[in-house]
């Protein structure tokens, strides 16, 4: 019989969670949420960056309501200073190759 990779029980409820059902959906999000919050990557790192930014992104698409809009809002944000800074880079380099 194939064994399904989504049933293997968490070690976290073996020690932190010890009398919750390990089969109940909540409990699983309340230990993948424990791992997120003991998780001590180096964020000076490409790979700590972007997981930085995959935990943001994964974060916001689990929210709802104000919260989803505040992180839309943030990376609307994000988006208008990266296009600022690149715009004024390429006038700079414009002006600069023009005289």
């Amino acid at each position: 019989m194939a064994e399904n990779p989504g049933s293997e029980r968490h070690p976290r409820f073996d020690d932190d969670l010890v009398g919750l059902d390990p089969n109940d959906p909540e409990a699983q999000a309340f230990a993948e949420h424990l791992d997120r919050m003991q998780r001590c990557d180096p964020a000076f790192t490409i790979e700590g960056s972007l997981r930085g930014v995959a935990d943001f992104a994964e974060g916001s698409n689990r929210a709802g309501g104000l919260r989803w809009w505040v992180a839309a809002l943030i990376v609307c944000l994000i988006l208008v200073g990266v296009i600022v800074s690149a715009w004024d880079i390429v006038v700079d380099l414009l002006a600069w190759l023009a005289g």
